[in-house]
């Protein structure tokens, strides 16, 4: 396997394209670092609709992030987040993400997620959809 900080945008399945927004600018003028993890949100989100999950029932939780900065971003640009399931729990799974602008790889996260049913108030046994993303 690839190191993570080498990856490349073909290495990715799901992509999801986002803009930099003035906002997100800190006091040196690039983008704060904070802003990266609702980059990675914003296609989190759009990654599970994929799967069409009832979340009155069952849910996703994420349980952690890691986030590997690797260089400053400067405002405006267009960006592109790579994802993909990298491993399968029993109850759990963990997404790899990669943030791109360009051919460049800025930042790069490992977030753990788990299978919740909130009507059960327990974790619960990974979704078929999730098993099947992961042999993509």
């Amino acid at each position: 396997m690839k190191n993570v900080q080498q990856l490349l945008l073909k290495d990715f399945y799901f992509q999801y394209d986002i803009q930099t927004r003035f906002r997100d600018l800190d006091a040196f003028n690039h983008i704060n670092n904070a802003v990266f993890l609702t980059y990675f949100e914003d296609a989190r989100k759009s990654f599970f609709e994929r799967w069409s999950i009832n979340l009155e029932e069952r849910s996703l939780i994420v349980a952690s992030i890691k986030i590997d900065y690797l260089k400053q971003l400067k405002h405006p640009s267009n960006l592109i987040v790579g994802q993909k399931i990298s491993r399968l729990g029993t109850k759990s799974f963990d997404i790899l993400s990669s943030l791109f602008c360009g051919e460049s790889q800025i930042c790069t996260a490992t977030t753990t997620i788990v299978c919740y049913d909130f009507l059960e108030k327990k974790t619960i046994p990974l979704f078929d959809e999730i098993k099947k993303d992961f042999n993509i």
